[in-house]
């Protein structure tokens, strides 16, 4: 916790969730299906192009003991590469090279292939996945949402998990594939670069494929004598109600190993008024008890990989840092991505507030930056600054 630093007199919580590693050399045998979006909308090299480069990244990085298949789908689909050992990298590499675009999207029918071929070489107790690599235009065969959906979830209670890997703009349904992921107990990622291919395939190979925990919830219930309201700063796609979180038959996010997921929230404290609220205070609120010194209550609830039934634990908060300048550098550099959202937003919250405070932020906060995300993170505050500042003169100069 710390104040608030683009509004005085509130608060930021901040909720971080993280999953156990796991070593390579114990994670399981893994049963791959690479399935490959190969229409003429994947043409482009920032498309198909940058696929191929994350799936040859990914094939350098198998075991022996892996296997993978290579489905592709566009006007027709087809095994482009039967089940092979991952020590046949050039096998596997040469199938990989020879894709092209060109035809129709059959996206329903490549996904039934895909299960079917990694239902043929199902490895019991290890890692099952399908990979769909996409642009997210489905435009032939199976096109109806709710039946890829009914499909799809089909699909998981049999143990293969799907991820998804956008890439491309225009056409593209960031949304839609999101929700495929999510409903395939897999995860998403949108590659924009073969940086970002590396990143997903290789550095964060094992969040990307193994997942350990299924279903995660997290809710956080507020000591009403300690808070007047809150906000969560995004998942706004992500929310569930009260009841949902009890529910073991709600599906929810999944956590990959060495996964993490940050939440956080802008607390308006007891006493102080709530931006755009207009409601009379609670008649019958509750007297304060034996817990009126904690702040909020953290609520988990997950399932194991092959479970149904969840497990919870929870954890109180109490306590609250009274200067920002003692945040946390995890603090900070959170602080800074949600302001720099809201600020691109257009979010009133943030309507006189400066790009130069949370490039600060993140400049400042000392944490190991391997692969330069956090460099990476600071020059896109840059190039957001100066933008914002050329339309600023813009509009001026159109002012009669």
């Amino acid at each position: 916790m710390a104040p608030c630093p683009w509004k005085k007199g509130h608060q930021l919580v901040r909720v971080h969730l993280q999953a156990k590693r796991i070593d390579t050399d114990h994670v399981p045998a893994r049963n791959l299906v690479f399935l490959v979006d190969t229409s003429g909308s994947m043409s482009d090299d920032d498309k198909l192009g940058l696929v191929k480069k994350g799936l040859s990244l990914l094939a350098e990085q198998l075991r022996p003991e892996d296997r993978i298949s290579l489905v592709t789908y566009a006007g027709d689909t087809r095994v482009a590469l039967p089940t092979t050992p991952g020590s046949d990298k050039q096998t596997i590499l040469r199938a990989i090279d020879r894709l092209g675009a060109g035809g129709g999207t059959n996206g329903g029918a490549g996904i039934v292939l895909a299960y079917a071929e990694a239902h043929k070489h199902f490895v019991k107790g290890g890692i099952n996945r399908i990979l769909l690599a996409t642009d997210g235009d489905f435009n032939v065969g199976l096109t109806d949402h709710d039946d890829l959906i009914k499909l799809i979830e089909k699909e998981r209670q049999t143990g293969v998990f799907l991820t998804v890997l956008g890439v491309g703009r225009g056409n593209y349904n960031d949304q839609t594939m999101e929700q495929i992921a999510d409903h395939g107990n897999g995860n998403y990622a949108y590659l924009d670069s073969e940086k970002e291919a590396r990143k997903v395939l290789v550095a964060e190979a094992s969040g990307t494929l193994v997942t350990v925990a299924k279903d995660v919830k997290l809710q956080v219930e507020w000591n009403p004598n300690r808070v007047a309201g809150y906000r969560l700063l995004g998942y706004e796609n992500r929310t569930l109600t009260a009841e949902q979180f009890n529910d073991d038959k709600k599906d929810a996010g999944e956590l990959g190993a060495g996964d993490s997921v940050t939440a956080l929230y802008e607390v308006v404290p007891a006493g102080r008024p709530v931006p755009g609220a207009a409601v009379d205070n609670l008649k019958y609120q509750r007297p304060a008890g034996p817990a009126d010194a904690e702040l909020l209550t953290v609520k988990v609830r997950y399932k194991q990989p092959e479970g149904d039934k969840s497990t919870k634990f929870e954890a109180p908060v109490r306590e609250a840092r009274a200067d920002w300048d003692e945040a946390s550098p995890q603090m900070r550099l959170a602080a800074a991505a949600a302001a720099f959202g809201l600020k691109l937003r257009g979010s009133p919250s943030l309507e006189k507030f400066d790009l130069a405070a949370a490039r600060w932020w993140a400049q400042s906060a000392e944490l190991p930056d391997p692969e330069g995300h956090r460099r990476e993170f600071v020059e896109l505050i840059d190039k957001a600054r100066k933008l914002m500042t050329r339309e600023t003169v813009h509009s001026r100069s159109a002012l009669p």
